[in-house]
């Protein structure tokens, strides 16, 4: 449903424009505190693509302690020629897929834990800093935070990538 609401030139707004779902008689910051976001005030609106949701998730998931890597199997062997190709970046959003509407996001998240660590814990602490940054940073409500332990990383892993061979 459009509102269309005329303001005077005052106010800085265009006589006729329409407003969108935005009712001009309630002000702005009260509006924000309704909506619980300052993504859409009087000045317009501001979208946010799924890739800086999907990055911040990524960052903020891997900072945990106790995860060793995001994604599954294929995902991660793909992000490592990535890294070595020069010029080559760290994925970010790699192993987080993300939904974003206008208010609100829901995000999934496939992870690597590290041995010993324990996953009830480490998927509250995933969790919580996950929604935190998310929210924090765009504004958007975390509605949901889905987390897929794909794997466990063992230490003699490390072991088998250091003493391979770079060239058969």
């Amino acid at each position: 449903m459009t509102d269309t609401t005329t303001r005077t030139a005052a106010t800085g707004s265009v006589p006729g424009r329409t407003a969108g779902n935005v009712d001009s008689r309630v002000p702005e910051r009260q509006r924000n505190s309704a909506t619980g976001s300052g993504l859409v005030t009087d000045h317009g609106g501001t979208t946010i693509a799924d890739t800086v949701v999907s990055k911040i998730a990524g960052i903020a998931a891997r900072d945990v302690s106790g995860v060793h890597a995001l994604g599954g199997g294929a995902a991660r062997a793909v992000g490592t020629l990535r890294e070595r190709i020069p010029g080559g970046r760290v994925n970010h959003a790699q192993g987080v897929s993300v939904e974003v509407g206008e208010r609100q996001t829901a995000i999934d998240i496939e992870l690597v834990a590290r041995y010993g660590a324990p996953i009830d814990h480490l998927a509250t602490a995933v969790r919580r800093n996950v929604i935190a940054s998310v929210e924090r940073m765009t504004g958007l409500e975390v509605t949901e935070v889905n987390l897929e332990v794909s794997d466990v990383h063992l230490p003699e892993d490390d072991q088998d990538e250091r003493t391979a061979p770079r060239v058969r």
